[in-house]
């Protein structure tokens, strides 16, 4: 963000190419830095920073394209020198309009904000850390994103694809080099060269279609010349990215290898899902005594048989309840009223992780809803969900309204549980449990659900352990 000031700085002495080009580099970096926080980050100045950026980085844009003609029509002018001088002519009069445009975004650009923001955020980027696994995440969805762009780009060979194919390889690129340093020794000087061939393609189409647009051809002859230099040009950088990104050793597969997968991937999705909330979270010594809570309930219910189960390919309950249970405290910021809502809403909101569908990341986020409020009922997500995907709700919910109502930020804490099956009944043991307490009245009307998702009476009683003492 002070590399933008300086830039700010020495563009304003007259707009010239690399002045222009350096500056929205420096953007482009201070908008993927806060892509990536902003999985892990809830702080809302990571996208006030991004829109202020990006208004300077759109104003910039078609002057930039514009001397990227010009050089473009320098280095053509000898395949045909009359289009070469139409085209420069038109180029360098379209560069000083857009001259001003620009020097009026830069103006308007609020520099002192921009400071008060690169030092809150400095502090966020201190506080919530750089974990790898996080990122790695980040990266696998920029990359799946990129490979589907590359898969539609050879199928249509369209211009458009192919423009589109370079933003996805430039996002990737760009998640890589800002927080991957051990993957970006391996792969920076592949990512960029494939990201310069695809944008050199595209100033290609760029210079074409310039030209067709002011009828720069005084005869079909010119055409032909021009669209031959142009064609010729485009061709080779085409072919240098095919060279290595088609086949069965293409780049693909080597950038693939090195993200995570299987229950590596598993992990670090949680842990994403886990940094996220925690940044917003008011209260996360109790979140992750609950989210604790949830599995010690979860794990023996499974193992009995009475959880609900859900093909190989999807995304496991156990998974989707401890993503609940570290997320319900994401609206924690907003107040007591309410947040289990809000939390539902942020969470909804998120990027969906890779090996997670859109059903997955609603499931996990009216889990987090129905821990507490209203029980599960005619609220218009929860009925158009399945019915399998309901009871899959109304069990993981259960499970995590009990948990959270087994702690007690304000009073004596239940320390350990235990849960065992017996005559029929799911016992609840509860090391520091009083039968009396406010607390214990409030595990009496939080058991409800559980017991009419999983079928079974439910009873919470002092652990052994507690009782001895």
């Amino acid at each position: 963000m002070a590399r933008v000031l300086a830039e700010c700085d020495k563009v304003r002495e007259g707009f010239d190419a690399d002045p222009v080009h350096d500056l929205r580099v420096a953007l482009r970096r201070c908008r993927s830095m806060a892509d990536g926080f902003q999985s892990i980050d809830g702080d809302p100045t990571w996208t006030k920073m991004r829109r202020a950026g990006k208004v300077v980085f759109a104003a910039l844009g078609d002057l930039r394209d514009t001397q990227v003609l010009l050089g473009w029509t320098e280095q053509l002018q000898d395949a045909c020198p009359p289009v070469a001088m139409r085209l420069k002519s038109y180029c360098l009069q379209r560069e000083a309009e857009l001259k001003k445009s620009a020097a009026e975004a830069v103006e308007a650009f609020d520099t002192e904000r921009w400071r008060q923001w690169a030092a809150k955020l400095d502090g966020r980027v201190k506080a919530v850390g750089s974990p790898t696994e996080v990122f790695q995440v980040l990266a696998l969805e920029r990359f799946e994103a990129a490979r589907d762009l590359h898969r539609k780009a050879l199928r249509n060979r369209g211009k458009t694809a192919w423009h589109e194919l370079r933003i996805g390889i430039k996002k990737f690129r760009y998640i890589v080099e800002n927080f991957l340093p051990e993957e970006h020794r391996a792969w920076g000087a592949d990512l960029k060269h494939m990201q310069d061939a695809l944008g050199e393609v595209h100033d290609m189409d760029v210079l074409w279609d310039t030209a067709c647009q002011i009828n720069a051809f005084a005869s079909p002859q010119e055409r032909q010349f021009w669209l031959a230099a142009v064609s010729r040009e485009r061709n080779l950088r085409l072919q240098a990215y095919r060279d290595k990104m088609v086949g069965r050793v293409s780049l693909w597969y080597e950038w693939r290898s090195g993200l995570p997968s299987g229950e590596r991937l598993q992990r670090a999705v949680l842990k994403r899902f886990e940094a996220w909330a925690a940044s917003l979270d008011s209260d996360p010594t109790h979140t992750q005594t609950v989210a604790r809570f949830s599995l010690e309930l979860f794990d023996p219910l499974q193992a009995a048989g009475l959880t609900p189960r859900r093909s190989a390919e999807a995304v496991q309950p156990r998974d989707l309840l401890q993503v609940a249970a570290l997320t319900l405290g994401a609206g924690g910021h907003t107040g007591n009223r309410g947040r289990h809502k809000v939390s539902s809403r942020l969470l909804r909101k998120l990027e969906i992780p890779p090996g997670w569908s859109e059903t997955d990341l609603l499931i996990a986020a009216l889990v987090a809803r129905y821990h507490r409020g209203a029980l599960p009922s005619v609220q218009k997500t929860y009925a158009a969900l399945s019915s399998e995907n309901r009871h899959l709700v109304d069990c993981l919910g259960g499970i995590l309204r009990l948990a959270e109502s087994l702690d007690n930020p304000n009073g004596p804490r239940i320390r350990e549980i235990a849960v065992i099956q017996e005559a029929g009944r799911t016992c609840i043991l509860a090391d520091g449990y009083d039968p009396r307490s406010k607390q214990a009245e409030k595990i009496a009307g939080a058991r409800l659900l559980m017991e009419q998702a999983f079928d079974t009476a439910l009873v919470v009683r002092q652990s052994p352990k507690h009782s001895a003492s």
